[in-house]
This record gives structure tokens, sequence and C-alpha cells, in this order.
């Protein structure tokens, strides 16, 4: 009879430690600086939808004005600050000639390197812009 009371209070114990740690998972999330329901942050989320459409229009397209150049997706980002590069596409390990990456919620996003001096300056940020803004589309004409 002692035996089975100790391990029904140790099951209790352990049940409502469990409900615990569950509830403590659960509130801790909403103060990380995360929004929406997905877990992902405010940043990660712009990123990812800016880096699609960077793929679909520079490089899925054969745009030419891209064709020197190879992206590479660094959305995975423990900095907080999910981000993309451009680099030559015959020297990937160089040296990036354009970072984009976001912080923050809401998502601010930057956009540096040679090529934001280059004349191409202009239509990257028009389109890194257009974008983020959830614009999906391959041109600011269309």
């Amino acid at each position: 009879m002692k035996k089975s009371r100790l391990l029904s209070a140790a099951i209790r114990i352990g049940a409502i430690a469990a409900f615990g740690a569950l509830a403590a998972c659960q509130s801790g999330a909403k103060g990380s600086g995360q929004s929406g329901g997905s877990g992902k942050s405010a940043a990660l989320r712009t990123m990812e939808q800016v880096a699609i459409a960077a793929h679909k229009c520079w490089f899925a397209s054969k745009d030419p004005a891209f064709q020197p150049y190879r992206l590479a997706n660094e959305l995975n980002s423990f900095s907080g600050r999910p981000r993309f590069l451009l680099v030559p596409a015959k020297r990937p390990e160089a040296r990036p000639l354009l970072v984009v990456q976001a912080e923050g919620t809401p998502a601010r996003l930057q956009a540096f390197g040679p090529l934001m001096q280059d004349p191409l300056a202009p239509r990257i940020g028009a389109d890194i812009n257009r974008w983020a803004a959830g614009d999906q589309s391959c041109s600011s004409d269309a």
C-alpha cells in the first residue's frame, strides 16, 4: 500500500512538472521579438520573400545584368540578421559584392557592398523595396 501511494505521488509530481514546463515554453515565446504564428521573426519572413523574388527575377529568369553573380542565402542566421549575398559566379568563395539583410520588428532592410555603387544600384534598391513590400513582380513596370 505504501509503495502504491509513493508511486501515485511521484506520477502526480511528474505530471505537474511536465505541465509547468509546457506552460513556461508557451509563455516564453510571446516576448521573444517574433510575430505571427509561424515562429519566424519579421526579419526572417521578409528576407525569405525578398530572397525568393531575387532568385526568381534575377537568376531563374536568366537576367543578363545578374549573370556575373551567384546568390548565396544565409537566412538561418543566429545573429538575428537573416541575409543573402551576391558573389562572383566564377568565384563563389570571394568577398560578397552585395549583402541584403534584415533585422528587427518590423523588419528593417539594408543593402550594401560594391554593387550599391554600381549603375545597377537603383534597380537593386527598387527591386528589394518592392519585394519587401509584398509585390513579387520582377519589374517595377509590371
